[in-house]
């Protein structure tokens, strides 16, 4: 299993990056967590387009769909020039269901909807879910293989059942887009020393940071998650292979 951070910033992308996105890979199936503002154009900097075999949406913030729009262009597109493929599976929960619905266009991508009941079979991956804490309606995910596991946290404030959901994960890839100063004050996101409490009680064997703020130094984050966690940790780096053998 390989896991690529193709960006990692919330809210919306420095110059020449894109927000919090990951490529996960396992015996030549491909499938994109999360699809938001410059996700599209980072992505083809690891794989052609056309080989996406899934993508599975946390939830219906612009930074997290914005780029959905331009990869069904891509299909069709495609189409067009007498290359057409199956529809691409788009994962994502009907709580909205006029964001689902614009997960299908025109044969080319299909939505299929997810809660966080669900156990999916996505290629390769055994995916679960777990609501989170967010303003609108969020699902963390699992990504298992046999015994290794990957959990994605998406956008979330603390929560207990995130405990039990990462427990044992191999990587445990978790928001952290607030300062200290700003933990228990904005709504729906952690701050490092959350993800760091996060890590250590799941007795995850590495951390992972991502959807980070874009003003400050981050690295304070870091910090703050290494206070609560001492296993290996660090700021999700884009292009990085993160690999559970």
């Amino acid at each position: 299993m390989k896991i690529t951070p193709i960006g990692i910033w919330g809210g919306y992308p420095k110059a020449n990056s894109a927000t919090s996105s990951f490529l996960i890979e396992h015996e030549g199936f491909h499938c994109l967590m999360d699809c938001g503002s410059g996700v599209l154009s980072s992505l083809q900097n690891y794989l052609p387009l056309e080989k996406l075999d899934a993508v599975v949406i946390s939830h219906y913030h612009a930074d997290h769909i914005a780029d959905i729009g331009s990869l069904q262009f891509s299909r069709i597109i495609n189409f067009y020039l007498g290359k057409p493929a199956p529809a691409l599976p788009i994962y994502g929960h009907d709580q909205d269901q006029e964001n689902f619905d614009k997960l299908s266009y025109k044969e080319q991508t299909v939505g299929v909807a997810i809660s966080e009941d669900d156990v999916v079979q996505i290629g390769p991956f055994e995916v679960s879910f777990c609501q989170t804490i967010h303003p609108v309606h969020c699902l963390a995910m699992r990504f298992s293989v046999g015994d290794q596991s990957m959990v994605l946290t998406a956008d979330t404030e603390w929560r207990d059942e995130l405990v039990d959901f990462s427990r044992g994960t191999d990587l445990l890839i978790s928001e952290a887009n607030l300062y200290e100063e700003h933990v228990g004050k904005a709504p729906g996101h952690m701050g490092g020393s959350e993800a760091g409490k996060l890590a250590r009680l799941a007795g995850a064997k590495r951390l992972v940071l991502t959807h980070l703020p874009l003003h400050g130094d981050i690295e304070e984050i870091h910090g703050a998650a290494r206070q609560n966690y001492d296993g290996p940790t660090e700021i999700a780096e884009v292009g990085k292979a993160y690999e559970i053998l």
